[in-house]
């Protein structure tokens, strides 16, 4: 008797919010490792043998840093920064793979800055990479399907992330994330795939929501992983160890997910009945479904609320979590630790927000509202909570409460995106809709890509923050004013 599972379509989300999680974890490696300040307490020297912690003795001009492990490195005094801690002298260093690999001087005054402007580089080539990848991805998920779209993207990205540990310069690690890009864009619009045959259309926000859910809680953790890992083995190991989950994630996911809802043999009739008969009723006889090219969908007016909306919405998230780790150790002198107990609360009010805006629409459906008028009331909401989160943060007088209002900035970011990646399965069936997610995501790595070049104009973190702000209402716009009614376009 062949086994059935009850509830089959939430094993299938649960296994790409695993992923998804994974994902962030591999994304944030280069970011949390990049630069990072190391504090070392102030000892005299015949204490050094008996410390159990990382401490710096006086020698003439320079400081002699030696960590927990008992590796111990000279550095001159100019090229650090001391302050005082619960009663004692702290040398605070700079450390991470922009040292390591020579691209940043310790005692360089506009180390930031450059580190911050590499960073950026970097990311753009990583972001080119990963918008070529929405645009292929989206139709090669619609081609090949979801089993096997998502074996090709995480075994790309698992092998680049651990193979950048072999980086010997500022080329060999673009060249690794460029690959970490080419593979970790596919889940985009593979997930609204995904959902869109998994799911009955009224719980297809919700399954976004945890999809966009895990992304925050990936965010949440890689701090934390990351830099522990990074404390304790250093950069490349932790590029191998986080590399090497998306690899063994590949186990489970070709177990589970051996077919669609119709024909997979583990799911019950009672599910795949209510999967199918949740799904829009197009007017149109059927007919066997090719999918949409390029240009049929950029000849839609009503495709363009995704691919604007998301051009002007994505760099808000891009941008935060890009250079969150060195705004907080530039603008509040955070170290290492503080950082990574510091960086993961904004993306809980991510987590919260993915969550509560599918939901959100989801029940105005269940109310007996339409779709149409719940994705809007959705993404209106989403967008109002993010501009005054967005002023309360960059005029934050602490670090505790700068990363709290940041958490309400990435819960209405959330909120506002979870609907926003729903329309292509509102609009489109079958394999139409992961090709119009790629648009989409293309359009969204474009819009970071242009982001993160004028980011590098401007020298002040509070006027960076704040002009994101001015990206909600442009994405509104876009999507009220090409959409009109949410609602499946016929053939």
């Amino acid at each position: 008797m062949i086994m059935k599972i009850k509830g089959l379509r939430w094993y299938i989300i649960g296994l790409i919010m695993l992923i998804t999680v994974i994902n962030y974890l591999d994304r944030g490696t280069l970011n949390y490792m990049w630069l990072a300040n190391i504090d070392y307490k102030l000892v005299a020297a015949q204490t050094v043998e008996t410390a159990n912690c990382n401490v710096a003795v006086s020698q003439d001009d320079n400081y002699v840093l030696t960590d927990a492990k008992g590796v111990s490195q000279t550095v001159a005094a100019a090229s650090v920064t001391t302050k005082e801690k619960d009663g004692a002298t702290y040398v605070t260093n700079r450390e991470g793979i922009a040292i390591d690999l020579g691209l940043i001087q310790r005692d360089d005054p506009e180390a930031s800055q450059k580190a911050k402007d590499l960073l950026g580089i970097i990311t753009i080539f990583f972001m080119i990479a990963y918008g070529i990848s929405q645009l292929v991805s989206g139709r090669l998920y619609d081609k090949v399907g979801c089993r096997k779209g998502f074996f090709g993207s995480v075994l790309i990205w698992g092998l680049a992330d651990a193979l950048a540990s072999l980086s010997r310069g500022m080329i060999s690690l673009t060249c690794f994330r460029m690959m970490l890009g080419l593979g970790e864009a596919g889940p985009w619009p593979g997930t609204t795939k995904s959902n869109a045959e998994w799911f009955p259309q009224k719980e297809r926000a919700l399954a976004q929501g945890l999809f966009g859910a895990a992304a925050s809680v990936g965010s949440i953790l890689a701090p934390i992983v990351i830099l522990m890992l990074f404390i304790a083995f250093g950069w490349k190991i932790t590029f191998v160890v986080v590399g090497s989950m998306g690899l063994l994630w590949l186990v489970p996911w070709l177990v589970m997910n051996k077919k669609g809802p119709e024909e997979h043999p583990w799911i019950t009739q009672e599910e795949r009945d209510y999967i199918v008969n949740g799904r829009p009723v197009c007017k149109q006889p059927a007919v066997e479904d090719k999918g949409k090219s390029w240009g049929e969908l950029l000849r839609e007016k009503k495709n363009w609320s995704v691919i604007l909306g998301r051009f002007f919405l994505d760099p808000i998230w891009w941008m935060f979590v890009t250079f969150l780790p060195l705004y907080l150790a530039d603008v509040f002198h955070l170290n290492i630790k503080e950082v990574a107990f510091s960086a993961w609360v904004p993306y809980v009010g991510a987590a919260i927000g993915s969550i509560v805006g599918g939901w959100f629409s989801g029940w105005l459906i269940n109310r007996g509202h339409t779709v149409n008028y719940a994705r809007k009331c959705a993404i209106l909401v989403g967008g109002i909570i993010i501009i005054p989160a967005v002023i309360l943060a960059i005029t934050a007088s602490s670090a505790p409460l700068a990363v709290i209002y940041m958490a309400v900035v990435l819960g209405g970011f959330q909120f506002f995106m979870t609907n926003l990646q729903t329309i292509p399965s509102d609009l489109h069936k079958g394999k139409s809709v992961g090709s119009l997610a790629g648009l989409g995501g293309a359009a969204a790595v474009l819009g970071t890509i242009l982001a993160i070049l004028f980011s590098g104009y401007i020298t002040s973190w509070t006027l960076l923050f704040s002009l994101l702000a001015a990206l909600v209402p442009l994405s509104w716009l876009s999507v009220f004013l090409t959409v009109g009614e949410i609602k499946q376009i016929e053939d």
